[in-house]
């Protein structure tokens, strides 16, 4: 059985993996806000929140 630091990592690669899926990048790329389309905002941004999230998972590893 995993730790809960692991599985909580390991968790978050799913997460990332869906995100990131052929799937849901095309339903995000038909997304379009007057002529600019949102897909360059949703990668970045999902990649922020992803990076971010994985720092703030090992950062707290460490308390526990």
């Amino acid at each position: 059985m995993l730790d809960r630091p692991v599985a909580r990592l390991a968790a978050l690669a799913l997460v990332a993996l869906v995100l990131f899926n052929f799937p849901t990048l095309a339903v995000v790329e038909r997304i379009v806000a007057g002529d600019v389309p949102l897909l360059p905002f949703y990668l970045f941004g999902v990649w922020a929140v992803v990076i971010g999230a994985a720092a703030w998972l090992i950062e707290r590893q460490g308390e526990e």
